[in-house]
C-alpha cells in the first residue's frame, strides 16, 4: 500500500501530561459525595492527555469518534449572546473559539498522524474510529489511517449531507462531510437494528403494487433498513433547540447513529476534540460512559453545561498543568444564609457551582445554576441542605466571557 511521507513525521513519541483532578461535578447533588466518576473530561492537548491515559486505558475503549480541526485555516468564534436573530450576525456577540490555522500542510498531517496513532492505542480490539472530516484533508486521512490500521480494515466512507447558504458561485456548493470509519480488528461491533430506519414510502408502494418487485426478494418492510452510507441530518445552525453557540456544532442524531450502530451500553466511547460536547451527551443518554477532552476552556465548560441540563450522571474534570482557567478575584458576590447560597452582586455569571466542602484542592460540585440555553435568568439561590459547621464553602462562577472566578465564602 501507498504510505505518505511529510516533513517531520519521524518525530519522538509525545510526553504524557500531568494530569490534576480540577473538579468532580454531581449533577444536582446525584453521587455525592463519596463516588468517583467513570465518566471524564480532560482540558488541554489531546495529543498529551492521550499519552497520559495510555497506561489505564490501552485497549480498553470501545468508539473514538474525532472530529478534528480540518484544515480550513481559519479561525472560528462562539456566539455568546442570548435571543440574537440568527439572519443578523453582524449583530452576534462573539468570543474566541479554536483556531484552524497551520503553518503548512505538513504540520497539519503531523498533528493528525501523532493524535490517530494514539487512539489507535486506546482503541479495544473490537473497537471503531469514525473520523469526521471534510474536502481540505480528507484524501490524506485516508493514506494515514490506511497505514495505522491497514487498508483491510477500513469499513465505511460514510458521506454527511446537508443544506445551507453558500457564497460560492464558480462551482458546485460544498455541503457534504466526510467520516471515515475503520475499526482495530475483524470482530467489531455493528448493532444493524439499533439504526434501523423506515423504508422510503416509494419502496412500500412499489411493493404492495407488484408481486416482482425486487426480482422475487421481499424485505421486511416493517422492520426497515440499515441506512446506507449517505446521511442527510440538518446541521446545528437550524437546529435552534440544540445551538450553544460553539462553532462547527455537530447535530446530536448524528452521533446517536455512530453510537448506537458501533458500541454497546456500558461500553467506553471517547472523543478527544469535543467541542460542544455533542459526544459524551449523546453517550451518557445512551448508557455509555465517556472520555472527552479539548483544549479550550471554553468547549470543556459549554459540555458541563450541556451534561448537567441533561441531568447526565457525575463526572469528573481533570486538567493539564498549564490548560487550567482559574481566576482567584472575586468577580461576582455570593451570600451564605439558611443553609443556602445567594448571589447578591448585580451582574449574573453564565454558570456557577457550590462546594460545601472545599478541601483545597478538588473541587466537589454539589449543586450548580446553569442559564437556561435560549431565554430566562440563571438562578439567584442555590439550597444546600445538611452544611456542616466549620466547613469551608466555595463557589466557582464562570462570566460571559469564559473567566471562571473561585470565592471563598467562610
Amino acid at each position: 500500500m501507498p504510505v505518505l511521507h511529510w516533513n517531520g513525521k519521524d518525530q519522538p513519541a509525545p510526553q504524557p501530561a500531568s494530569l490534576t483532578l480540577d473538579s468532580v461535578i454531581h449533577p444536582d447533588g446525584a453521587g455525592w459525595p463519596g463516588i468517583s466518576p467513570e465518566n471524564k473530561l480532560f482540558l488541554g492537548d489531546n495529543l498529551a492527555i492521550m499519552a497520559a491515559l495510555l497506561p489505564e486505558y490501552e485497549g480498553r475503549v470501545n468508539l473514538i469518534y474525532a472530529d478534528p480541526p480540518f484544515f480550513t485555516n481559519r479561525h472560528f468564534t462562539a456566539r455568546i449572546g442570548r435571543g440574537e436573530d440568527s439572519r443578523k450576525p453582524r449583530e452576534w456577540q462573539l468570543a474566541q473559539g479554536y483556531a484552524d490555522h497551520w503553518e503548512n500542510l505538513d504540520a497539519y498531517i503531523n498533528f493528525l498522524y501523532q493524535r490517530l496513532q494514539l487512539m489507535y492505542g486506546l482503541l479495544a480490539p473490537g473497537g471503531t474510529l469514525y473520523l469526521h472530516l471534510d474536502w481540505h484533508a480528507d484524501a490524506y486521512a485516508r493514506l494515514l489511517l490506511d497505514e495505522i490500521f491497514g487498508a483491510e480494515c477500513f469499513l465505511n466512507e460514510i458521506i454527511w449531507a446537508y443544506h445551507g447558504p453558500s457564497p460560492i458561485r464558480s462551482a458546485f456548493n460544498r455541503k457534504h462531510d466526510t467520516i471515515l470509519v475503520y475499526t482495530k480488528g475483524s470482530d467489531y461491533t455493528f448493532n444493524a437494528d439499533a439504526v434501523r430506519v423506515p423504508y422510503d414510502q416509494s419502496t412500500v408502494k412499489t411493493f404492495a403494487s407488484s408481486a416482482k418487485a425486487g426480482f422475487g426478494k421481499i424485505p421486511d418492510l416493517k422492520r426497515g433498513k440499515v441506512p446506507e452510507d449517505w446521511w442527510y441530518f440538518p446541521v446545528v445552525a437550524r437546529l435552534h433547540n440544540e445551538r450553544t453557540g460553539y462553532p462547527t456544532q455537530k447535530p446530536e442524531v448524528l452521533l446517536e447513529r455512530i453510537i448506537l450502530a458501533s458500541s454497546n451500553p456500558g461500553d467506553l466511547v471517547a472523543d478527544f476534540f469535543c467541542g460542544s460536547g455533542t459526544t459524551p451527551l449523546v453517550a451518557a443518554r445512551h448508557g455509555r460512559r465517556f472520555l472527552a477532552s479539548d483544549v479550550t476552556f471554553r468547549a470543556i465548560h459549554t459540555t458541563r453545561e450541556r451534561l448537567l441540563r441533561a441531568e447526565c450522571p457525575p463526572f469528573s474534570i481533570l486538567t493539564t498543568a498549564i490548560a487550567q482557567s482559574k481566576h482567584e478575584k472575586a468577580g461576582f458576590r455570593f451570600r451564605l444564609s439558611d443553609n443556602e447560597i445567594t448571589l447578591t452582586s448585580s451582574e449574573a455569571p453564565a454558570y456557577w457551582e457550590v462546594d460545601p466542602d472545599w478541601d483545597g484542592k478538588t473541587f466537589h460540585s454539589l449543586a450548580q445554576a446553569v442559564l437556561p440555553l435560549r431565554f430566562g435568568e440563571i438562578a439567584r439561590s442555590l439550597p444546600l441542605p445538611d452544611l456542616k459547621p466549620g466547613r469551608r464553602i466555595c463557589v466557582r462562577a464562570v462570566s460571559t466571557e469564559g473567566e471562571q472566578h473561585q470565592i471563598i465564602l467562610n
